[in-house]
């Protein structure tokens, strides 16, 4: 993102500051399409910061470091990225008395090459160059780390901010390294650059030692734990803070060296007593190792005998396992056998021979030279012969068994009939009770509803002359209770014209209870529910289900004509609801029936 050759934000500012005319935004915006979907890049108002969210996108863009996002305002980007120097001024501070500011401008070959010429020197190519200067020395030393930490924000000293000083190493990634560094091993050197480093602090009979075995050496001679270095093909590698304590015993008095190199004297010859050893170890181990190879040579001879042995006797051991096998085959035919009544000892002397001829046969195999196919011969013989003689029993028993089947089948069948003539019997009179059970309670069912029709008629004359009446009472009431309301609203729009209000529109009027069909033939009104269930489910008159089916009708539309009322008067206003207290909870027929039947 900063330093990517073309699209690096230092490569388009120096090419922004060599055109004619350069502009921040210009360079904003390159920046921009330059590295479109980069992790770290982002517009301005993705800031957390209110204040940095009003910078415009051509004016700024936002950076995710490692310690948190920042917003670079570019506005005099252009401007501060101009380092160049006038030669006059270059020579004249080079020429200086002053050894720090005639160092701080030093003569170097690209500046003699690019005198005279015009020549763009900008802040940031000459940041890379020292970063990459900076680089260069801190891989040729040792592993050191400079971290500059401000301790406080009132710029006082002795003052030291734990919160604050945490925060910054955080950031800079201190404690990332220290982690690395305690997991592995951060330094790192050549077996040659060793050699070269500390050859002149040992004898001659100890640097003529090649460059691994020098080091081994040396740090034998030095006491260093194995757990502080590890060997490698071409390099060793160190603990944290062991190279330095390396270094520095090495150059400490020459007394103590020459006392260290004399126990590196004992190691190198403890060394070589050691590999004498394994010299040693190594001549037993191959001497075990041919003992044991010749014992493996004779196990091969004594399998591949064994084998040849094999071979010749396999088909005659093969013979006697398939032969012996047979025996297996016969023992089914015995309990078959066992299980017939018919010519049973004739077929058992047949079993018997079976069994002779398998022994027969073993006792050849076993006693005499026969090959392989004189063998399978003999055995496809015998085995043919038991198969003939199997199925001829199992045929035999088969025809046995059908016949005691039959037998059985017959005497079953004969029960059977019995049985079955003894259950019609028994069932023909069953019918007979049933049908004059039926027929006594179909006369006793007619003789009911007889009855039941002349109480109907009886009661439909007399709840005639009561609805008459009803009717007609009704009717005067529901008239006065109309004017009644009339002028109530005659009145409260008088008052309402005389107080300058506004009168509620007029409710509708009162109409009777849904009345039950007058041009029936039976009237059903009083009846209850049960009742008129009983009559749907046991009567056979079609005119009478049919007169309790429409007074189930007419109930339910009375039911829901009075639900509806009764919803609607609870919206009124408080001046209706006083205005119509007396209204019925339920119609009115079906109030007077629920009355009249309990």
């Amino acid at each position: 993102l900063i330093e990517a050759k073309t699209i690096g934000c230092f490569d388009l500012l120096d090419e922004e500051s060599k055109l004619p005319t350069p502009r921040f935004e210009h360079f904003t915006i390159e920046v921009h399409n330059h590295n479109k979907g980069h992790p770290r890049l982002n517009l301005p108002r993705k800031s957390k910061l209110r204040a940095l969210r009003e910078i415009r996108d051509d004016e700024g863009f936002l950076v995710q470091h490692f310690a948190g996002s920042v917003v670079y305002s570019t506005a005099q980007f252009i401007e501060k990225n101009n380092d160049a120097l006038h030669a006059s001024l270059l020579i004249l501070v080079q020429e200086s008395r002053n050894d720090f500011i005639k160092n701080l401008f030093p003569k170097t070959l690209e500046h003699e090459q690019s005198a005279g010429k015009l020549n763009f020197i900008s802040v940031g190519s000459k940041f890379r160059s020292q970063l990459a200067d900076l680089m260069n020395k801190l891989g040729s030393t040792g592993i050191s780390f400079i971290r500059c930490i401000k301790p406080n924000l009132k710029m006082v000293p002795n003052l030291f901010e734990g919160g604050q000083i945490l925060s910054q190493l955080q950031c800079s990634g201190m404690v990332s390294v220290l982690n690395l560094m305690q997991q592995g091993f951060p330094s790192r050197t050549q077996f040659a650059d060793l050699y070269k480093m500390y050859k002149s602090y040992l004898p001659k009979e100890l640097a003529r030692l090649d460059p691994r075995l020098f080091c081994k050496a040396l740090f034998q001679a030095l006491n260093l734990r194995e757990t502080d270095f590890k060997f490698g093909l071409t390099k060793v590698f160190f603990r944290p803070g062991k190279f330095a304590e390396f270094d520095e015993i090495m150059k400490s008095d020459p007394k103590t060296l020459a006392r260290r190199i004399s126990e590196v004297t004992k190691w190198l010859l403890w060394k070589r007593w050691k590999k004498v050893q394994w010299c040693v170890l190594s001549v037993i181990k191959l001497k075990n190792k041919i003992l044991y190879r010749r014992q493996c040579l004779i196990n091969i001879q004594r399998h591949v005998r064994m084998h040849l042995a094999y071979k010749s006797y396999a088909p005659r051991i093969r013979g006697l396992v398939k032969v012996e096998a047979l025996h297996e085959q016969v023992a089914p035919m015995e309990e078959l056998v066992g299980k017939m009544k018919v010519n049973k000892e004739q077929i058992s002397k047949q079993v018997q021979q079976l069994r002779q001829r398998i022994n027969q046969l073993i006792n050849d195999i076993t006693n005499t030279s026969m090959n392989s196919t004189d063998i399978d011969n003999a055995y496809n013989d015998l085995v043919s012969s038991i198969d003939r003689a199997f199925r001829r029993l199992k045929q035999a028993l088969a025809e046995e068994e059908i016949k005691e089947e039959e037998r059985l089948k017959a005497i079953q069948m004969e029960r059977e009939r019995e049985k079955k003539k003894k259950l019609d019997e028994e069932k023909r009179l069953e019918q007979e009770k049933e049908e004059s059970r039926k027929r006594s309670a179909i006369a006793q069912r007619q003789k009911e509803e007889e009855q039941f029709k002349a109480k109907l008629a009886v009661e439909e004359t007399k709840r005639q002359r009561e609805r008459q009446a009803k009717e007609s009472e009704e009717e005067a009431r529901l008239a006065e209770m109309n004017e009644r309301e009339r002028r109530d609203y005659d009145l409260a729009r008088r008052l309402a014209v005389e107080t300058g209000g506004e009168a509620d529109l007029p409710r509708l009027q009162r109409k009777r209870p849904f009345p039950p069909p007058a041009n029936q033939k039976y009237n059903l009104s009083k009846h209850r529910y049960d009742q008129l269930r009983d009559l749907i489910s046991r009567s056979d008159d079609f005119e009478l289900v049919e007169a309790c089916k429409e007074e189930f009708h007419r109930r339910f539309k009375a039911y829901h004509e009075w639900k509806l009322k009764n919803q609607k008067g609870k919206k009124s206003s408080a001046h209706d609801d006083k205005m119509y207290e007396a209204e019925e909870r339920a119609p009115k027929d079906i109030s007077n029936n629920s009355r009249f039947n309990h």
